[in-house]
């Protein structure tokens, strides 16, 4: 950690508090979502589907709106759109805590998400701008703290939801509240605001720009590539888990075992990351970087059929071991993954953006990345479902793999024909009425 701290002191103040910001919306967020569904179906006592709905709302809010925020953050600069999204989430925690109505849930749950939309381009494409050739390094260390906070939150949030839920969203709001007010007077204006260069001709329509990033044929290709990597990803929070509860169990031991997964990835990833992108900035060219965390990224799962080729032991010590050691293995091999290629992954989509309208391509990948996420996890659960109604328990580990290994060689195929570090094409200089 040590090591780190060094690293996080040595870019200037404006990179340090973009990762202290996204630490702090991790650690508001993720105190409060995982016990949302909670308070929705037992203390208002929703029906599921409505439960489904809110917390949909949500996702489709943020998902379907990365582009736009992305969009606003090029043509506004990028500060403005961070402290929107900060103020935005402030007043949508706090009514989620105190509102019943459907509407006023569904209104709530989609300031929420529209939150996100806003400051998740602006901030990765502020810390790109910001790191300069320092990329890599910069969104090594963005990621220690982006997961710090994903471990955090939910502790944070247990202790109050004991106490009450509205504890819990006055408290998240309260960290946002604060946080908004600690970027208005803190953060420097970078983007538009500041005369940057990498926002386009301001004569330009949106629609123009939008057609400009369609036409970057290698950018879409990659963005498609990298779709699986963040279908495997999201296992720990669902085929992981259902795995770990179908060998252990629904008692204290499953939620135990569940609670190692996110242990496990958290805490890699905080004492890891730092070190495993140093060793492969030092051997391998990024594609080269990309390649290999997919890659391992698809074997992850194959320690899984381990278990999915033997009975479900009796209760006892074995059952125990193998309801988390496996799972706990490819939770672990997930993150070491995602930590070889998330730093060489976000500095990929600023060249090939060819350093221009950088928010808007981060917003656009992340629209495209939260569609596959949609459909993979439907996908998965269809896979998981069909597997124990066949009998074949290895059926969503094998898939899995395929897919992370098939993503692996779309990638190897970008990079082998020179596409991922060619430029964005200059888009067409016309003026949209």
């Amino acid at each position: 950690m040590k090591g780190t701290l060094a690293q996080v002191r040595s870019h200037d103040r404006a990179v340090q508090l973009l990762m202290v910001n996204q630490f702090t919306i991790n650690l508001g967020f993720y105190m409060l979502m995982p016990y949302l569904a909670a308070h929705l179906s037992g203390t208002l006592g929703l029906a599921g589907w409505v439960v489904g709905l809110v917390l949909g709302v949500r996702n489709f809010s943020q998902q379907g709106m990365f582009v736009v925020g992305g969009t606003l953050a090029d043509r506004l600069g990028y500060k403005p759109l961070i402290v929107a999204g900060c103020v935005l989430r402030t007043v949508g925690f706090a009514a989620l805590g105190f509102v019943d109505s459907l509407p006023a849930l569904l209104a709530a749950s989609a300031a929420t998400g529209l939150a996100g939309a806003l400051f998740n381009p602006a901030v990765r494409a502020y810390l790109a701008a910001e790191a300069g050739e320092r990329r890599v390094e910069a969104f090594a260390l963005f990621n220690v703290f982006y997961q710090a906070g994903i471990l955090l939150g939910p502790l944070v949030g247990m202790v109050l939801t004991g106490v009450d839920f509205r504890v819990t969203c006055l408290t998240a709001a309260g960290v946002f509240a604060v946080l908004s007010a600690v970027q208005i007077r803190a953060l420097p204006a970078r983007g538009r605001e500041d005369g940057g260069g990498q926002h386009g001709d301001p004569r330009e329509g949106v629609l123009t720009q939008w057609r400009g990033i369609l036409a970057n044929r290698a950018f879409l290709l990659f963005s498609l590539a990298m779709v699986g990597s963040y279908v495997l990803t999201f296992q720990v929070y669902l085929a992981l888990p259902l795995e770990v509860r179908r060998i252990g169990g629904d008692g204290e031991f499953g939620t135990a075992a569940v609670a190692v997964l996110f242990a496990v990835s958290g805490l890699s990833t905080i004492l890891g990351q730092t070190r495993v992108t140093a060793w492969c900035k030092a051997r391998y060219e990024p594609g080269q970087a990309l390649i290999r965390g997919l890659a391992v990224m698809g074997v992850a799962f194959l320690p899984l059929l381990l278990t999915a080729a033997l009975p479900v032991p009796a209760p006892g010590v074995g059952r125990w071991l193998a309801a988390a050691v496996p799972p706990a293995l490819a939770a672990l091999l997930l993150a070491v993954g995602t930590m070889i290629a998330y730093p060489f992954e976000m500095d990929t989509i600023v060249r090939l953006s060819g350093d221009r309208l950088v928010a808007t391509h981060y917003g656009l990948y992340n629209t495209v990345c939260g569609i596959g996420i949609t459909v993979g996890n439907l996908l998965t659960g269809a896979a998981l479902d069909a597997a124990r109604e066949a009998g074949l328990p290895a059926l969503p580990w094998i898939s899995l793999s395929v897919l992370g290994l098939a993503c692996a060689a779309a990638v190897h195929g970008l990079h082998r024909t020179g596409r991922l570090a060619a430029p964005a094409p200059e888009p067409s200089r016309s003026v949209t009425v």
